[in-house]
């Protein structure tokens, strides 16, 4: 487990990498965090899909706005007590665009390809808030480099603007899972429809699921939004898929 750094076009991106201990190479997973950032907490879910023998990487997608942690957080976070924190991540977020993060995942998926850490195949894809609309846009935008994507508690996954990741479902051929929060005004019912609908007329093989009474941000342990019964839930459904389609 450690940190690595990635040249791309806009600069340096500090990443974590965990992997099994054997040193061998594994089927390789791209991990995006949430709108909190590169913390220990996602350091252990990397290392968790480490554990089920896969080499993980977690990029700071806010790179641009400085290394990890990009503003500081308590141990425990609580939006409603601390707004301040969300706050302070507006300008971390508003670094990262739909083009600058689709050019940032050809670097993430190239160096994961040519690693002596992974099997060199396609990659699972996993992401988290934002980063589940991550995951959407580069498995439509990298088909042929992604083989599973998953994502939980998305926000803005299917809306009106015209860069919705939603409308890049005709070009996704990996399959994907969906695991919703049903308390979350991020990704309400209607556009949780508009996903299923878009998924299902591209013909894209996807399970999507809404996890009833959980809250946007739910698998994250370290937030007042965490919900263990949710987040086994993930683990058991993120778990299988990249068993699947990444093991065989």
């Amino acid at each position: 487990m450690t940190t690595i750094e990635l040249p791309t076009e806009d600069g340096t991106v500090d990443a974590y990498l965990a992997r099994p201990d054997d040193g061998g190479p594994h089927p390789a997973v791209l991990l995006y965090m949430d709108a909190f950032g590169l913390r220990p907490h996602l350091r252990s879910m990397a290392d968790r899909l480490a554990a089920a023998g896969h080499t993980v990487l977690v990029p700071n997608v806010f790179y641009r706005f400085g290394r990890a942690p990009v503003v500081e957080l308590p141990e425990f976070i609580n939006p409603a007590e601390r707004p301040e924190i969300i706050q302070a991540i507006g300008p971390a977020a508003r670094t990262l665009t739909p083009e600058g993060a689709m050019r940032d995942a050809a670097v993430y998926l190239a160096w994961l390809e040519d690693s002596p850490l992974t099997t060199g195949g396609p990659v699972g894809v996993t992401g988290y808030c934002m980063g589940a609309g991550l995951a959407l846009r580069t498995a439509g935008t990298y088909p042929e480099r992604v083989a599973a994507a998953a994502g939980f508690h998305g926000a803005h996954l299917a809306t009106d603007a015209p860069d919705s990741p939603h409308l890049l479902a005709g070009r996704i051929t990996a399959e994907l899972y969906l695991g919703h929060a049903d308390q979350d005004s991020t990704n309400p019912a209607d556009q949780i429809a508009r996903l299923e609908k878009a998924l299902t007329e591209a013909g894209v093989e996807h399970r999507s699921e809404v996890y009833e009474g959980a809250h946007h941000g739910f698998t994250q342990a370290d937030t007042a939004m965490y919900g263990a019964a949710a987040t086994e839930r993930h683990w058991a459904a993120l778990l299988d898929l990249f068993a699947r389609r990444l093991t065989g």
